[in-house]
């Protein structure tokens, strides 16, 4: 089964980028871990990151066409991003909301909601770079 992974904006600088909230794992050893942990699961996992909205929603679009499951990380567009809630509202195949840090125990108020929990089913928080590897086992029914 082919399962995208898709990033937002600044997780391409993982392990330079605040390493106190996202740890030490760069953006390149995350993409191996994905694929490794896929391949164990017999997923064909395809990792993405983009700075620019318009990029995410054209890969949720095609996903939604396409019936692929997504794992998602939108990282600040998740909590103010109404096109993000309309493209995801278009999946039909499995969402699997991630975060790296917890936003919800963040000190940040503006990080507390998630336009995408609606649409997900599962919401993967603050376990690190391993939520990735949860929400993948999530995708294939373990």
């Amino acid at each position: 089964m082919r399962v995208l992974v898709l990033n937002g904006p600044n997780l391409g600088r993982l392990g330079k980028r605040q390493p106190e909230i996202y740890g030490a794992t760069t953006y390149e050893d995350l993409v191996a871990l994905c694929r490794r942990w896929g391949a164990e699961l017999d997923l064909d996992v395809e990792v993405r990151q983009t700075n620019h909205e318009g990029a995410l929603l054209d890969w949720l679009n095609a996903a939604a066409d396409a019936g692929t499951p997504v794992v998602l990380n939108a990282g600040a567009w998740t909590h103010y991003s109404y096109a993000l809630w309309d493209a995801c509202a278009q999946l039909t195949a499995p969402l699997v909301e991630v975060h790296i840090s917890a936003p919800s125990k963040r000190p940040e108020e503006w990080r507390h909601t998630s336009v995408v929990t609606p649409h997900a089913v599962r919401v993967i928080e603050g376990d690190g770079v391993d939520g990735y590897r949860t929400a993948l086992e999530t995708i294939a029914g373990r």
